[in-house]
């Protein structure tokens, strides 16, 4: 899946950090194998984190195997932050958390859950961001890829898809090039070991935890793991586990992503007379397809920016995956439809940051993201068999099919060391979901749902986002998640929360 890379991270100012010190306890290590015993019971060096965005927490690196099944050979760092608990006397733990991607940089993540958070939930924590193995400061995954991630459209025909077979093999080659001796440790469950450590290291018996997206897989796989040290667990816009990190052949995503971009046609069909795209929504989808094929055939100069039959689906699931974008959308398409008539358009800066990593790998690449999915699953190998499968659904898709039924880096890559992670667990959780969410559909929440069989699904009905908590105001899923973390308890049922 796509990262979510418009995340707003909120930060807020705190007038005093209590500096008590964790320590690592006997019983956090008890239970450790003698070969990582030198990890569980590690010192933590807490430091500023260096950066204005992370003035208010502190750093550390914490010392883990490169090798699960080798922990006296190579040794790697994680990178964590914290944010101290308000209350020393009602402190209860950490609450460590995730934003997703895969590959996305935790570490400011609790400063943007912090702000939705209660003063009860601030008092009870020590908020724990964490860039997993290969992301960020962690020892960190960086392919020198001319574009920002490995997920691109397959084009309109077979001509095209054959040069995207072309770059996703030479993306995989890149990576394997640089990083041979770190990928095949790059993964979930490896990730999910470090967690851990990292528990114990600070000293903690149980870990909380608050994933979103991808993130909720990570937290599963923890669950699963390790459930004797899992505690009060929240996913927030949750991935269906048996089908992450399997081949996009498998994916489902591709029918719920047109009805969306339909939902979005028939928005801008009644603003025609402010974005000129059609007067109906079957008008505006025949706008849009338009704009495929003329860039199919000459790509489209969008800014710095060249716009072609692979690239524009993913220019279209970025902008529908959230209503309150569709103004965004809607100008893109109006300058991009102007632009291929001619015309010179001046791009909103934050579409041009945004096509400026997605496009060009600028600031960089985000290759982890990669590296983590095609290390948790392996992927079909014969380029014919995902083009068999575009062509099955592109009549009903055809804007999407192409973009999640493509072949990926994951098609070029070694098989994985372990088999993915089987979740299916009765600890309890709280999972919340928009049920129009494009990013991680709502099938994929209910499938979470039913594999951790003590949760509770927390629906936010009539909308259209990724990620709830900390991203958009709704008192009903803000009051029942501070709920939980502060007091333990799940809702009776699952229920259905309404737009505020």
């Amino acid at each position: 899946m796509l990262p979510e890379r418009n995340r707003l991270v909120v930060l807020t100012a705190v007038t005093a950090l209590l500096a008590a010190v964790s320590m690592t306890s006997a019983a956090a290590i008890a239970d450790v194998t003698a070969g990582l015993q030198r990890f569980y019971g590690q010192r933590l060096d807490w430091k500023s984190c260096g950066t204005r965005e992370l003035d208010v927490a502190e750093c550390a690196d914490v010392t883990v195997p490169l090798d699960y099944a080798d922990p006296g050979g190579r040794t790697i760092t994680v990178a964590i932050s914290r944010v101290r608990a308000t209350s020393l006397e009602q402190r209860r733990g950490v609450l460590l958390t995730n934003p997703g991607g895969p590959g996305e940089s935790g570490l400011e993540f609790p400063l943007a859950l912090r702000a939705t958070m209660t003063a009860p939930v601030r008092a009870r924590y020590d908020l724990i961001g964490m860039d997993p193995r290969g992301v960020g400061r962690s020892s960190g995954i960086d392919c020198g890829w001319p574009v920002g991630f490995g997920v691109e459209a397959a084009g309109i025909d077979v001509s095209s898809y054959a040069r995207s077979v072309v770059r996703q093999g030479e993306l995989a080659a890149r990576c394997w090039a640089r990083h041979s001796d770190l990928l095949p440790y790059i993964s979930t469950r490896n990730t999910a070991r470090d967690i851990d450590v990292v528990r114990s290291a600070l000293g903690e018996p149980t870990i909380n935890y608050f994933g979103t997206s991808y993130g909720t897989y990570l937290g599963a796989v923890y669950t699963q793991l390790f459930p004797e040290h899992t505690d009060r667990i929240v996913l927030d816009s949750a991935i269906d586990p048996r089908q992450y990190g399997a081949s996009a052949l498998q994916s489902d995503s591709g029918a719920p992503n047109e009805a969306a971009l339909g939902n979005w046609a028939d928005w801008a069909a009644t603003r025609d007379a402010e974005y000129g795209l059609g007067a109906t929504g079957q008008a505006v989808r025949a706008r849009v397809e338009g704009l495929l094929q003329r860039s199919a055939e000459t790509p489209i100069p969008f800014g710095p920016f060249m716009i072609d039959d692979h690239s524009l689906p993913v220019v279209l699931f970025l902008g529908i995956g959230d209503s309150r974008r569709y103004p965004d959308l809607a100008t893109q398409i109006r300058q991009l439809a102007d632009s291929a008539n001619g015309a010179t358009v001046e791009l909103d800066p934050d579409v041009e940051q945004q096509l400026a990593l997605i496009l060009t790998a600028q600031p960089h690449d985000i290759s982890a993201l990669t590296a983590i999915t095609c290390g948790d699953a392996p992927a079909p190998r014969d380029p014919a068999e995902y083009w068999r499968s575009i062509q099955k659904v592109r009549a009903a898709q055809p804007i999407f099919g192409p973009l999640f039924g493509n072949i990926n880096p994951c098609a070029f890559w070694p098989s994985p060391r372990e088999p993915a992670t089987s979740v299916a667990n009765a600890l309890p959780a709280l999972i919340v979901q928009a049920d129009g969410d494009t990013h991680t559909i709502y099938a994929g929440a209910v499938a979470m749902h039913q594999a951790l069989s003590a949760s509770r699904l927390l629906t936010l009905r009539n909308t259209v986002v990724h990620g709830l908590f900390g991203n958009i105001p709704n008192r009903c899923i803000e009051t029942s998640v501070n709920a939980y973390l502060a007091e333990g308890t799940l809702p009776p049922t699952d229920s259905v929360c309404d737009p505020d």
